[in-house]
């Protein structure tokens, strides 16, 4: 029987079951995190857990058809097959974004299209092991009343909806005027208990804190560690679709800094058990306005200090007092990691670039393809690299900013790829003259 357990991840010599109701270590209020067996998990050779990894991808034996389920003996074991609530999250596209690459100067680029999955981000990959834990915790006894995250919006989408496939209760706090209606809406619609707060996401997190230290109200926010696990699968799924090999930088934007430490343990377990021999360098794409972990790494990560996160257009990734990121530095430090950020202009225009080559990326993706031009431009990245940048939600969450963007609406932002629809009179000749404008007569 494979086995996991909650540890201490800064040292501290502190082990839990994992479905004790903790999220801190008491001896150093460190973040804990999931810690595998692997010396069993060494009992299986490496080629024979790729075997059994192919042989289950979106086949349809429950729970395995999933691409974090899939995974189970890697990610939470001793969960009962009957009790795991699943979505069939997972197993999304790796698309070839050949055009993009080809303009960018880049001929190995990727983009995991994470926002593929039910409730439109990755978000689900973690929400599928934390409410799958608390239902078995609730099946053996647990008095857990309720679920509870505070969000920028997506990780209350993915909440809510697991939640209400449960039959759990959930409560989510959103800060007032800072998420967008389609994300706003998610929740609302499966029934969760909606609280807008008139602060920031900073502000939201720490009420929902102080929330969970009533044991009923179990957090679900990425400082509990069990998100993490099934965010990880991220890494080992892209691996998988390469035919189990790393590829060369992979850039994800990160606020609250739970991602990047998620896919720095995918890779780094998939090492220690023979399927790799070498990682890829991470990269962490954060908003000018929401940038504390860029900052440290300019100073070599010698300090780090929270910020005031200013608005941004990727209003996800707006914090400014990110909760991983002890663990997110060691991610980077462990993979040679690169942190980079990108301004207001820079995000909506490398968004509209990868849309007009058909990505339609969401404002979040916008900040990791920025990232990617800036590193391309120093000489970073080279043509020959291969690249994965992961776009975390689909971008029919963001209506707002890609309208705003065409009708040239977006403060401090040059449209310059703005495509407006043109109003002209029903005849044919109006119409013939409005393809001329555009195609030449």
């Amino acid at each position: 029987m494979y086995r996991a357990e909650l540890a201490c991840s800064e040292g501290c010599d502190f082990h839990s079951p994992i479905h004790e109701v903790i999220y801190r270590c008491p001896t150093c209020g460190g973040l804990l995190e999931v810690r595998h067996d692997l010396e069993r998990l060494r009992a299986r050779s490496a080629s024979a857990w790729m075997h059994l990894f192919d042989g289950r991808y979106k086949r349809t034996m429950w729970p395995y058809g999933s691409g974090v389920w899939g995974k189970k003996e890697w990610v939470m074991p001793h969960v009962r097959d009957d009790l795991v609530v699943s979505l069939d999250e997972g197993g999304t596209n790796l698309l070839w974004a050949n055009r993009l690459g080809g303009e960018l100067g880049l001929d190995d680029l990727w983009i995991k299209l994470c926002g593929n999955s039910h409730s439109g981000s990755f978000k689900d990959l973690g929400m599928t092991v934390l409410v799958s834990v608390v239902r078995q915790m609730i099946n053996d006894g647990k008095p857990i009343r309720a679920i509870a995250c505070a969000s920028t919006g997506d990780t209350s989408a993915s909440l809510a909806a697991y939640c209400a496939t449960a039959s759990i209760p959930s409560i989510v706090l959103l800060p007032k005027g800072k998420v967008s209606t389609a994300q706003l809406v998610q929740p609302l619609a499966s029934g969760s208990l909606v609280l807008e707060l008139d602060t920031d996401f900073d502000g939201c997190m720490a009420v929902v804190q102080e929330l969970a230290k009533d044991p009923t109200i179990y957090l679900a926010n990425s400082m509990n560690s069990l998100r993490l696990e099934g965010q990880k699968t991220v890494a080992i799924e892209l691996v998988q679709q390469f035919d189990w090999e790393a590829p060369d930088f992979v850039i994800i934007p990160s606020g609250n800094l739970g991602n990047v430490s998620a896919l720095a343990s995918g890779f780094l377990l998939m090492r220690e058990l023979g399927v790799l021999s070498k990682l890829p360098r991470l990269v962490v794409a954060q908003a000018e306005r929401a940038n504390p972990l860029y900052r440290a790494f300019k100073e070599g990560f010698d300090r780090f200090a929270p910020v005031r996160a200013e608005p941004t257009l990727a209003s996800a990734i707006q914090i400014g007092n990110p909760v991983s990121v002890r663990r997110a530095i060691r991610a980077l430090q462990k993979t040679d990691g690169i942190v980079e950020q990108a301004s207001e202009d820079e995000l909506a225009h490398a968004a509209a670039w990868a849309d007009r080559t058909g990505a339609y990326a969401c404002p979040h993706t916008g900040v990791a393809l920025a990232a990617l031009i800036k590193l391309l431009r120093s000489g970073t990245i080279e043509r020959h690299h291969r690249v994965i940048v992961v776009s975390t939600a689909s971008g029919l969450k963001f209506t707002e900013f890609k309208t705003r963007y065409h009708a040239r609406e977006l403060p401090g932002v040059d449209c310059r790829l703005a495509n407006a629809p043109e109003e002209i009179a029903p005849t044919i000749d109006a119409v013939k003259r409005a393809l001329d404008r555009r195609l030449g007569a």
